[in-house]
Protein backbone atom coordinates (compact mmCIF):
# COMPACT_ATOMS: atom_id res chain seq x y z
CA UNK A 1 0.00 0.00 0.00
CA UNK A 2 2.87 2.36 0.78
CA UNK A 3 4.43 1.71 -2.63
CA UNK A 4 1.07 2.23 -4.33
CA UNK A 5 0.48 5.45 -2.39
CA UNK A 6 3.96 6.82 -3.23
CA UNK A 7 3.55 5.96 -6.89
CA UNK A 8 0.15 7.62 -6.94
CA UNK A 9 1.61 10.78 -5.44
CA UNK A 10 4.51 10.81 -7.88
CA UNK A 11 2.33 10.47 -10.96
CA UNK A 12 0.63 13.87 -10.66
CA UNK A 13 3.97 15.55 -10.00
CA UNK A 14 5.45 13.86 -13.08
CA UNK A 15 2.44 14.84 -15.18
CA UNK A 16 2.73 18.42 -13.99
CA UNK A 17 6.42 18.50 -14.89
CA UNK A 18 5.71 17.14 -18.34
CA UNK A 19 2.95 19.66 -18.89
CA UNK A 20 5.26 22.49 -17.87
CA UNK A 21 7.99 21.22 -20.19
CA UNK A 22 5.54 20.84 -23.06
CA UNK A 23 4.25 24.37 -22.42
CA UNK A 24 7.79 25.76 -22.58
CA UNK A 25 8.45 23.89 -25.84
CA UNK A 26 5.17 25.20 -27.27
CA UNK A 27 5.95 28.79 -26.29
CA UNK A 28 9.41 28.59 -27.89
CA UNK A 29 7.98 27.01 -31.04
CA UNK A 30 5.31 29.69 -31.35
CA UNK A 31 7.89 32.42 -30.82
CA UNK A 32 10.09 31.06 -33.61
CA UNK A 33 7.10 30.60 -35.90
CA UNK A 34 5.95 34.15 -35.21
CA UNK A 35 9.43 35.46 -36.01
CA UNK A 36 9.51 33.53 -39.29
CA UNK A 37 6.05 34.72 -40.30
CA UNK A 38 6.83 38.30 -39.33
CA UNK A 39 10.04 38.15 -41.34
CA UNK A 40 8.38 36.78 -44.43
CA UNK A 41 5.06 38.60 -44.37
CA UNK A 42 5.67 41.91 -42.62
CA UNK A 43 4.71 44.98 -44.57
CA UNK A 44 0.97 44.62 -45.19
CA UNK A 45 1.16 40.96 -46.16
CA UNK A 46 3.59 41.46 -49.04
CA UNK A 47 6.50 39.05 -49.36
CA UNK A 48 9.89 40.69 -49.49
CA UNK A 49 13.02 39.78 -51.40
CA UNK A 50 16.48 39.42 -49.82
CA UNK A 51 17.01 43.18 -49.99
CA UNK A 52 13.61 43.99 -48.53
CA UNK A 53 11.97 44.84 -51.87
CA UNK A 54 8.24 44.16 -51.78
CA UNK A 55 6.31 42.02 -54.23
CA UNK A 56 2.97 42.42 -55.95
CA UNK A 57 0.66 40.06 -57.82
CA UNK A 58 -0.04 40.72 -61.48
CA UNK A 59 1.90 41.94 -64.52
CA UNK A 60 3.82 39.69 -66.87
CA UNK A 61 4.59 37.06 -64.21
CA UNK A 62 2.20 34.60 -62.60
CA UNK A 63 4.30 34.66 -59.43
CA UNK A 64 4.78 37.64 -57.12
CA UNK A 65 6.87 40.17 -59.04
CA UNK A 66 9.35 42.31 -57.13
CA UNK A 67 8.55 46.00 -57.31
CA UNK A 68 12.22 46.48 -58.18
CA UNK A 69 14.36 43.60 -59.45
CA UNK A 70 17.58 43.12 -57.53
CA UNK A 71 20.88 41.39 -58.23
CA UNK A 72 21.02 37.89 -56.82
CA UNK A 73 23.14 37.56 -53.64
CA UNK A 74 26.30 35.42 -53.75
CA UNK A 75 25.72 31.67 -53.72
CA UNK A 76 28.72 29.40 -54.01
CA UNK A 77 28.61 26.05 -52.19
CA UNK A 78 29.20 22.38 -52.86
CA UNK A 79 26.34 20.12 -53.82
CA UNK A 80 25.69 16.79 -52.10
CA UNK A 81 28.13 15.08 -54.48
CA UNK A 82 30.94 17.46 -53.50
CA UNK A 83 30.87 19.44 -56.75
CA UNK A 84 31.43 23.22 -56.41
CA UNK A 85 28.38 25.16 -57.60
CA UNK A 86 28.31 28.91 -58.21
CA UNK A 87 25.05 30.57 -59.18
CA UNK A 88 26.99 33.05 -61.32
CA UNK A 89 27.84 30.23 -63.73
CA UNK A 90 24.19 29.99 -64.77
CA UNK A 91 24.06 33.34 -66.52
CA UNK A 92 22.01 32.96 -69.67
CA UNK A 93 19.52 30.62 -67.96
CA UNK A 94 16.50 31.11 -65.75
CA UNK A 95 17.28 30.03 -62.19
CA UNK A 96 14.96 29.02 -59.35
CA UNK A 97 16.45 29.06 -55.85
CA UNK A 98 14.72 27.56 -52.84
CA UNK A 99 15.68 26.52 -49.31
CA UNK A 100 14.80 23.01 -48.13
CA UNK A 101 15.72 20.20 -45.79
CA UNK A 102 15.42 16.48 -46.41
CA UNK A 103 13.62 15.53 -43.17
CA UNK A 104 10.88 18.11 -43.72
CA UNK A 105 7.45 16.50 -43.20
CA UNK A 106 5.35 18.83 -45.34
CA UNK A 107 6.38 22.02 -47.17
CA UNK A 108 9.71 20.90 -48.65
CA UNK A 109 8.35 17.72 -50.26
CA UNK A 110 5.50 19.80 -51.66
CA UNK A 111 7.89 22.34 -53.20
CA UNK A 112 10.03 19.56 -54.71
CA UNK A 113 6.96 17.79 -56.04
CA UNK A 114 5.56 20.93 -57.67
CA UNK A 115 8.92 21.76 -59.23
CA UNK A 116 9.08 18.24 -60.66
CA UNK A 117 5.59 18.59 -62.09
CA UNK A 118 6.52 21.93 -63.63
CA UNK A 119 9.52 20.37 -65.34
CA UNK A 120 7.40 17.57 -66.80
CA UNK A 121 5.00 20.14 -68.25
CA UNK A 122 7.72 22.18 -69.97
CA UNK A 123 8.97 21.57 -73.50
CA UNK A 124 12.48 20.09 -73.52
CA UNK A 125 13.95 23.30 -74.95
CA UNK A 126 12.60 25.33 -72.02
CA UNK A 127 13.81 22.78 -69.45
CA UNK A 128 17.33 23.17 -70.81
CA UNK A 129 17.17 26.91 -70.08
CA UNK A 130 16.13 26.45 -66.43
CA UNK A 131 18.34 25.58 -63.45
CA UNK A 132 16.85 24.69 -60.07
CA UNK A 133 18.96 25.13 -56.94
CA UNK A 134 18.02 24.05 -53.42
CA UNK A 135 20.04 25.20 -50.42
CA UNK A 136 19.96 23.27 -47.16
CA UNK A 137 18.49 24.83 -44.02
CA UNK A 138 19.58 21.82 -41.95
CA UNK A 139 23.37 21.47 -41.85
CA UNK A 140 23.16 18.56 -39.41
CA UNK A 141 20.48 16.49 -41.09
CA UNK A 142 21.18 17.15 -44.78
CA UNK A 143 23.95 14.68 -45.59
CA UNK A 144 24.98 13.38 -49.02
CA UNK A 145 23.00 10.21 -48.28
CA UNK A 146 19.77 11.91 -47.17
CA UNK A 147 19.91 14.37 -50.06
CA UNK A 148 20.37 11.55 -52.57
CA UNK A 149 17.34 9.79 -51.09
CA UNK A 150 15.25 12.98 -51.11
CA UNK A 151 16.05 13.76 -54.74
CA UNK A 152 15.34 10.20 -55.82
CA UNK A 153 12.04 10.12 -53.93
CA UNK A 154 10.86 13.27 -55.72
CA UNK A 155 12.35 12.36 -59.12
CA UNK A 156 14.67 15.36 -59.03
CA UNK A 157 18.02 13.58 -59.32
CA UNK A 158 19.95 15.44 -61.99
CA UNK A 159 17.19 18.07 -62.12
CA UNK A 160 18.09 20.03 -58.99
CA UNK A 161 21.40 21.17 -57.54
CA UNK A 162 21.04 20.51 -53.81
CA UNK A 163 23.70 22.48 -51.92
CA UNK A 164 24.87 21.58 -48.42
CA UNK A 165 27.55 22.78 -46.01
CA UNK A 166 28.55 23.42 -42.42
CA UNK A 167 26.40 25.57 -40.12
CA UNK A 168 28.63 28.69 -40.34
CA UNK A 169 28.81 28.48 -44.13
CA UNK A 170 25.06 27.97 -44.57
CA UNK A 171 24.16 30.67 -42.05
CA UNK A 172 26.11 33.20 -44.11
CA UNK A 173 24.08 32.22 -47.17
CA UNK A 174 20.79 32.41 -45.26
CA UNK A 175 21.69 35.91 -44.14
CA UNK A 176 22.52 37.03 -47.67
CA UNK A 177 19.24 35.65 -49.00
CA UNK A 178 17.05 36.80 -46.11
CA UNK A 179 16.22 33.28 -44.97
CA UNK A 180 15.04 32.56 -41.43
CA UNK A 181 15.88 29.09 -40.12
CA UNK A 182 15.67 27.65 -36.61
CA UNK A 183 15.83 24.04 -35.39
CA UNK A 184 12.74 22.98 -33.43
CA UNK A 185 13.74 19.50 -32.34
CA UNK A 186 11.35 17.65 -30.06
CA UNK A 187 10.89 14.10 -28.85
CA UNK A 188 8.13 13.59 -31.39
CA UNK A 189 10.07 15.17 -34.26
CA UNK A 190 13.82 15.47 -33.56
CA UNK A 191 14.56 16.76 -37.08
CA UNK A 192 12.04 19.60 -37.29
CA UNK A 193 13.29 22.94 -38.68
CA UNK A 194 11.21 26.12 -39.01
CA UNK A 195 12.35 28.10 -42.04
CA UNK A 196 11.34 30.49 -44.79
CA UNK A 197 9.80 28.45 -47.58
CA UNK A 198 10.03 30.55 -50.74
CA UNK A 199 11.20 30.05 -54.31
CA UNK A 200 13.14 32.88 -55.97
CA UNK A 201 12.81 33.35 -59.72
CA UNK A 202 15.98 34.78 -61.27
CA UNK A 203 16.46 36.07 -64.79
CA UNK A 204 19.16 35.06 -67.25
CA UNK A 205 21.00 38.23 -66.23
CA UNK A 206 21.08 37.30 -62.55
CA UNK A 207 18.26 39.50 -61.31
CA UNK A 208 15.75 38.28 -58.71
CA UNK A 209 12.49 39.30 -60.32
CA UNK A 210 9.73 37.09 -58.96
CA UNK A 211 9.06 35.16 -55.74
CA UNK A 212 6.77 32.19 -55.15
CA UNK A 213 5.32 31.25 -51.75
CA UNK A 214 5.32 27.56 -50.84
CA UNK A 215 1.78 27.07 -52.19
CA UNK A 216 2.74 28.03 -55.77
CA UNK A 217 1.33 25.97 -58.62
CA UNK A 218 3.44 24.20 -61.25
CA UNK A 219 1.71 26.21 -63.97
CA UNK A 220 3.06 29.44 -62.48
CA UNK A 221 6.60 28.11 -62.90
CA UNK A 222 5.90 26.88 -66.43
CA UNK A 223 4.56 30.28 -67.44
CA UNK A 224 7.29 32.37 -65.79
CA UNK A 225 10.36 30.25 -66.57
CA UNK A 226 10.27 31.05 -70.27
CA UNK A 227 10.11 34.78 -69.48
CA UNK A 228 12.93 34.61 -66.94
CA UNK A 229 15.12 32.81 -69.47
CA UNK A 230 15.00 35.72 -71.90
CA UNK A 231 15.04 38.57 -69.38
Amino acid sequence: MVEHSDAGAAAPRLGLALRRRDLIVLVVALAVLAAVLAYVFRGGGAIKGPGGVKTAQGGRYDGLALSSAETEPPLALRNYLGTPINIASYRGEAVLVTFLYTHCPDVCPLIASHLHTALTEMPAAERRKLQIIAVSVDPRGDTPSTVAQFLAAHEMTGQMQYLIGSAPVLKAVWKDWGIASAAEASAANPDLVAHSALVYGITAHGRITVIYPSNFTPREIVHDARILAVS
